[in-house]
This record gives C-alpha cells, structure tokens and sequence, in this order.
C-alpha cells in the first residue's frame, strides 16, 4: 500500500533538520497508516549544509540559501524550520502567512513580542496547522506515565518536578556558540532552548503555572571564540523555577523546573517525576526502557521499576522485548505531527502555539523574579 505523502521543505539544515530527514527516510518502520512527508527542498545559507540532503535524498527538487524561494512552491505543503532564536519571528511568520504548515522550534520566538507577532500570524490563517519540537515525551515509559496522570492514580500530588540536563558545558574551553550569546539566543538563556521540553507535559496535563520564584546562574561568565580570544558568555547556564501549581480538583502544589547546561554527568538528561499521597512514579532518558513507581506496603512505600520495552504510542515493526531510544523518539514526535496534519487522533500530541505562549509568560516571569528576588504572579 502506498502511503499518502505531505510535502516539506526543511528551512536550517543542521542537526536537528537531518534528524527530520533520516526520520522520514525510515517512515516504513511504522505500521499504522499515516501520511509520509516527503522532502522536496532545503534551504540554508551554508551550501556543504545543503549538499547533505541532496546527496541522500533524491526526492530533493529544490536547494537555496533562500529560503522565501520554497515558500513560493506549490508542491511544498509543510516546513520544518530549525534555526537560531533570533529568526523565528521572521521566518515562522513567512511560513505562517505563505500558507504552508509548519513544526518549529522552541523557543517560538527570542521573546515574548515575538511570540506574540507569531500567534497573531496563526491567528490569521487558521487552515495552518502549527505546532512545537518536543520529543522526551514519546519515550513508551513517559507515555505509561502521562497515562497514570491522566487516570488519576497519584491521588492528591505532593509535588511535581521536571527537568532538562546536559553537561557538554562543562568544559569550560569548549569554544562559546550562539546559544551563549544575547543577540541570537535570547534573554531567557537556557531556559529558551531547553524549557519547553520541561513544560511539554505538566501543560498537557493542565498543570499551569500561577506564579514563580527563580534562580537563574551564568556560572562560566567567559568562553575561547576559537579565534584565539576569549569572549563573554552572555546568557544564563542553569535555571531552576519554583511554581505554584492548580491541580483539576483545584488544590496547589509546587512544581519545579530544572534547565541546565553545567550539570555533572547529564550528556543528556531529560526526567519527569510525580510525587501523590496514593502512589508516585518517575522516567529519566538516563535509564530509557524504565518506568519506576511506588507500591505501598502498608505504612511503608517500595519503588519498583520496570522494563516497559519497545510500546510506542504509534505501533511500529520493532519487537516489543527491544529497547527505545532518541532516533524512535524523533520517528513518534514526527508520527505524531503528521496524524495531526492529518486529522488523526492520537493520545499525545506535540506543543502548540498556545502552549508555547504560557512558556514565554512563565520564562518572562522567571527572568523578572531572578531580578527583583521574589515571586513573580504569572497572568
């Protein structure tokens, strides 16, 4: 059977556009009847960037370092565009009012402005289907866990806490990149690349900040160019947010966020953990296949782990006794956005816009009680 195809073009070849692109390369490793997107034009200004896709993909029809170019073709129904903070607004907008649909990146904007020029701009086409990068969340173990959430087996919750680590800055010679710098990345610091991916689930679930108290850090305050010089890191290492949090039967509890960039041992740690009164469960990438709970024993609590295996939320030819890792994680994201392209149903879905404007008010209003010294309400 030959699946329906939806038509991209990638706008930032790097990483995470190959990622993208290896991912559709490999759209027979699921089973379910999805639509496949089909890459038909690439865009970025660094031509070797380019080259990669070309040489992989003879579906490639069109490469420029223009990328206004593919949004004029009208056999490019979608765009992938993964580039630096600083052009979000711009191009996301140029996406947006050309008609095509579009999966971003996080932050969605430099800024909470710019956030907010793009949500006008889906506002005014709303035949656009736009929706954020996040991945973590398609871990089959996170999956079992967002399934308790929902069916309401914590009971009262305790406490909530989501995190997103990684340690490759702690070498402090490693040469400083956009992601250091005011100017490309943004005020938020760590918070703009790594936040989302923190608030992708406790936004689902309903969890919505209503106020915050943080401690940002820019720890390593310079950095070598690779020039020879050395030059400013400008932008906060680490962020740790504290939330007050409504629950759906209307009692608080604290929630906390963690973003980090110098954290020891974390290559690339994401970990979500629930804390409630009847049980408590946590995932971490650091230990992928397992899902850890408690049992009670009488007054006493076990936790207890097991090996969920190979059970994404989209079936798929692997066996379920294999292991889960970060390229099947791209593969469901992608699965995931296209059911949605589609009108498909599905139990989880990726960011969308609206989510991605509660994340600018809480990071403005992390950055505003880093500033000040105390809780900033969140509107």
């Amino acid at each position: 059977m030959t699946k329906k195809k939806i038509r991209f073009a990638i706008i930032g070849c790097g990483l995470m556009g190959r990622e993208f692109a290896s991912a559709a390369a490999r759209w027979c490793h699921m089973t379910a009847d999805i639509p496949a997107p089909e890459i038909v034009g690439v865009s970025d200004l660094n031509p070797n960037a380019r080259q990669w896709f070309c040489d992989n993909f003879d579906t490639v029809k069109y490469s420029t370092a223009d990328y206004t170019e593919l949004l004029d073709k009208e056999d490019i129904d979608a765009v992938y565009c993964a580039v630096p903070h600083n052009l979000h607004e711009k191009i996301y907008i140029d996406i947006i009012n050309a008609g095509k649909h579009l999966l971003g990146e996080k932050p969605f904007g430099i800024d909470a402005e710019a956030n907010h020029a793009i949500m006008d701009a889906i506002k005014a086409h709303p035949e656009v289907i736009v929706r954020c990068s996040s991945e973590f969340p398609y871990y089959p173990a996170c999956q079992k866990l967002i399934e308790w959430i929902r069916e309401g087996k914590f009971g009262k919750i305790i406490e909530v806490r989501s995190a997103f680590c990684h340690s490759s800055d702690m070498d402090t010679q490693k040469p400083i990149n956009w992601k250091r710098t005011l100017s490309i990345n943004g005020e938020y610091g760590c918070m703009g690349d790594l936040g989302i991916h923190t608030e992708h689930v406790p936004f689902r679930m309903g969890w919505k900040p209503l106020n915050v108290f943080a401690k940002l850090s820019n720890i390593v305050t310079e950095r070598p160019d690779g020039k020879g010089n050395v030059v400013p890191c400008e932008t906060w290492d680490n962020a740790i947010l504290l939330c007050d949090v409504k629950d759906v039967d209307g009692s608080i509890f604290p929630m906390m966020y963690e973003t980090k960039r110098l954290s020891p041992g974390s290559t690339n740690e994401w970990r979500l953990e629930v804390y409630g009164l009847e049980a408590s469960a946590k995932f971490s990438t650091n230990d992928p296949g397992a899902f850890c709970y408690t049992q009670s024993l009488g007054k006493e609590q076990a936790w207890c782990r097991v090996n969920v295996g190979y059970k994404p939320m989209i079936p798929t030819i692997t066996g379920g006794i294999f292991e889960f890792g970060f390229t099947d994680s791209i593969l469901q994201m992608w699965g995931a956005f296209m059911c949605e392209l589609s009108g498909i149903e599905i139990p989880f879905g990726c960011v969308t816009p609206e989510e991605t404007e509660l994340s600018h008010k809480l990071q403005t209003a992390a950055l505003l009680s880093n500033k000040t010294g105390r809780l900033v309400t969140i509107e």
